[in-house]
């Protein structure tokens, strides 16, 4: 992928924190084409933008919103307290007041990412969530793209991408009002912006930048069905990775030809073939063992076991993103229905950080709670060990108080 941009998105988020609201209509329209008169999405517009898409369409955004929500709620489990002899912890969770929500566009649109970053936040309680995402050609955001913030409960919709969308979420400028956490999958510039703004907003661990996917097979699976599921996360465009990973030369051969014929048919081949250029690779190994160990090298954002008996390789699994099971099981499935979001970990990140979730919008305080004999007990452990740190005072405010 080549070095991060880290001089560039720097002076692009000091640019926004500077000059506001006017750096945003500005690098509109130099890196947009388009000129934005109202930065804010008229509230109204959202409200109505259901009945001006499609039916189905309308029904499939309903039926995911459905799917993301209560997996989500599912992943709410409170934590019981922990007892130990007169000490007493409790876990407490609160969400963060606000979110902010970034949803890539350009080459595409993406209501998917909508649901997939605005509803964990509002199942974990957020109150205000903001929508930041590009302008399309008038200066505004698409219906389809309303639509999905209005299902997932939106707050607010901004027309601004890029850096400068993370910046000013993070910052605020006079129309956009900051926020206390930023997430959102988006280009490399969108994901280091993240990076930088992380010392004054929260940011989930992982890094979530173009899309990645490795798929493993052998003589069992379908060639043409392993070649498209490589395709569909470099359809995303440049900078990604799609990988095959085989114990079967001539399995790899099959698919090496059916992702010619599918580029070839394809009206985002421009997108796949950029992706594909760089980071697309067919990789021929010993055995399975050896596949998982290259996956584990790669760790990557999705990957897919398509080979058989799937379920006795995911013990081999280390670092990736999202696991996708069988030939049942693709990968656009969980970039649009199963319930986990499909924020996922790229760039290596999935060696430490995880799929976006409620707990990226939520905070963990914790109560003590000690008796007078528990601290009679463990109180001379405090001392020994504050004096050691020549720390009396913290020695002190035990033993007053356990000394007669």
């Amino acid at each position: 992928m080549g070095d991060l941009p880290l001089e560039a998105v720097g002076a692009l988020l000091e640019q926004v924190r500077r000059d506001g609201d006017r750096a945003l209509v500005e690098l509109a329209e130099r890196f947009d084409k388009v000129h934005v008169s109202s930065l804010k999405v008229d509230p109204r517009l959202i409200a109505t933008a259901g009945s001006r898409i499609p039916p189905t369409l309308l029904a499939a955004l309903e039926e995911a919103h459905r799917s993301i929500r209560d997996y989500h709620r599912h992943t709410m489990v409170s934590v019981p307290c922990y007892r130990s002899d007169g000490v007493e912890v409790e876990e407490i969770r609160r969400a963060v007041a606000a979110a902010g929500c970034y949803v890539p566009g350009g080459r595409a649109r993406y209501p998917s990412s909508v649901l997939m970053t605005a509803v964990p936040a509002k199942v974990a309680g957020v109150e205000r969530v903001v929508v930041c995402t590009p302008p399309d050609p008038t200066g505004s955001v698409d219906d389809v793209t309303l639509a999905a913030a209005h299902v997932a409960g939106v707050d607010e919709v901004y027309a601004v991408g890029g850096a400068q969308a993370v910046a000013a979420m993070a910052y605020g400028t006079e129309t956009i009002r900051p926020v206390d956490v930023v997430a959102g999958p988006g280009n490399v510039y969108v994901s280091v912006a993240q990076r930088l703004v992380s010392g004054t907003v929260g940011v989930p661990r992982s890094f979530a930048g173009p899309s990645e996917v490795v798929v493993v097979g052998d003589d069992t699976t379908d060639p043409h069905q392993a070649a498209l599921d490589v395709v569909v996360q470099a359809e995303h465009g440049p900078d990604g990775l799609a990988w095959l990973v085989t114990w079967n030369r001539a399995f790899a051969e099959s698919v090496s030809k059916e992702v010619a014929a599918i580029v070839a048919d394809s009206p985002r081949a421009a997108e796949i073939g950029s992706t594909l250029e760089k980071g697309g690779y067919a990789v021929v190994v010993d055995d399975p063992v050896a596949a998982l160990a290259v996956s584990d090298a790669v760790a990557p954002e999705h990957l897919q076991l398509m080979c058989d008996r799937p379920e006795a390789l995911v013990p081999l699994v280390k670092s990736a993103g999202a696991v996708f099971l069988g030939p049942w099981s693709p990968a656009s499935v969980g970039d649009y229905m199963a319930g986990p979001s499909h924020v996922l970990p790229t760039y290596g990140s999935a060696r430490f950080a995880s799929v976006l979730g409620v707990d990226d919008f939520m905070t963990r305080i914790h109560t003590i709670s000690v008796s007078r004999e528990a601290l009679g007990r463990i109180g001379p452990y405090v001392q020994e060990m504050a004096q050691a740190e020549g720390l009396v005072t913290h020695a002190r405010s035990v033993a007053d108080r356990i000394e007669p």
